[in-house]
């Protein structure tokens, strides 16, 4: 992602293209913030109720705790079903698509890109050096060294040069003007020069190769990956347990939104800065747990199931108990 923010910021990638990858950053955006925003809001809600004694006169009205908590339960349960969507179908499609689309976005709006003064290689086996000094007819000459063909090497010169591009073949290209072919075959006494008005030059495009890699591996694919193994490739159990967590955070995202009941009811004291205050430090909590458990599934402590599940455990048991504990005041 770094070499692509940089192509988007070095070689002018229009608004509308960038646009269009941050559309499609948005799930993995969502299926992370939303746990944060379920329990921001909850924790809000509750601490000014309890700030300005609502939560006390509802009580006193002989509403139960029960009660008071089932807009709670809906307004979680709706964020529940929203981040389901989204870890379960939007971000496994975003993750798959964003690379082929960024990469898509760039080759539509990017020429092959020669610096003048350096070796360029656009592609293994080729190099293509421009002179930073122009000659007497004010054009740049051009020098390109193709080795793809270890049997036919062939060097290139030429006066001037046009950069090409055709998108329905996937394909850039340097059109040449008044140079030379210079080939060297097998036969050391053998010698072949060809010159040429007009030579285009062309090249498969650099990001098709990365284009046929951007498929995402299945629970199977994986599965039989740790197998093969016997269980040791930490790649393999790093991308199982993504495939455990497209459930685990959605969990984690209704369980917030309970926990933000009491931490908002005992945080009234601390007024509204203390109450946001204790909802950052349990989201920090929440993701060093999941930190934690992605290390000691990568050192074969845990399964990546529990390494995945661990922290939604610990937060269930802490809301269970704050909640008991909210319940008998």
């Amino acid at each position: 992602m770094l070499r692509l923010v940089d192509l988007v910021v070095s070689r002018g990638i229009s608004l509308a293209a960038l646009g269009s990858i941050v559309l499609h950053l948005l799930p993995s955006f969502l299926v992370l913030t939303l746990p944060i925003a379920c329990l921001i809001a909850s924790i809000s809600a509750f601490n000014r109720m309890s700030f300005d004694n609502e939560v006390i006169a509802i009580r006193a009205a002989g509403v139960s705790f029960l009660r008071i908590n089932l807009p709670v339960v809906v307004f979680s349960g709706a964020v529940f079903f929203l981040t389901v969507y989204l870890s379960q179908w939007g971000q496994p499609w975003a993750s798959v698509s964003l690379k082929t689309l960024a990469l898509s976005v760039i080759e539509d709006e990017l020429t092959l890109a020669v610096d003048s003064g350096v070796f360029n290689e656009p592609i293994p086996g080729l190099m293509v050096y421009v002179p930073n000094w122009e000659n007497s007819s004010g054009h740049k000459g051009v020098f390109i060294a193709d080795q793809r063909n270890p049997e036919q090497p062939l060097i290139i010169v030429a006066e001037k040069f046009q950069m090409l591009k055709q998108n329905e073949r996937q394909q850039f290209g340097i059109r040449l003007f008044d140079g030379a072919i210079h080939q060297i075959p097998k036969e050391i006494y053998s010698y072949h020069r060809v010159t040429f008005g007009t030579y285009d030059f062309w090249l498969p495009s650099p990001f098709k190769s990365v284009k046929d890699k951007t498929q995402r591996r299945t629970y199977e694919d994986l599965i039989q990956e740790l197998e093969k193994s016997g269980g040791n490739d930490t790649g393999a159990l790093r991308r199982l347990m993504e495939y455990y967590k497209d459930t685990a955070f959605p969990v984690a995202t209704f369980v917030l939104g309970l926990l933000g009941v009491p931490v908002g009811i005992v945080s009234k004291r601390s007024g509204k800065a203390g109450g946001f205050a204790i909802g950052v430090l349990v989201i920090i909590g929440f993701y060093l747990f999941n930190v934690l458990g992605e290390f000691l599934v990568t050192k074969l402590v845990i399964s990546p199931f529990v390494g995945a599940w661990m922290p939604n455990i610990a937060l269930a048991c802490l809301t269970g108990f704050l909640l008991f504990q909210a319940r008998k005041q």
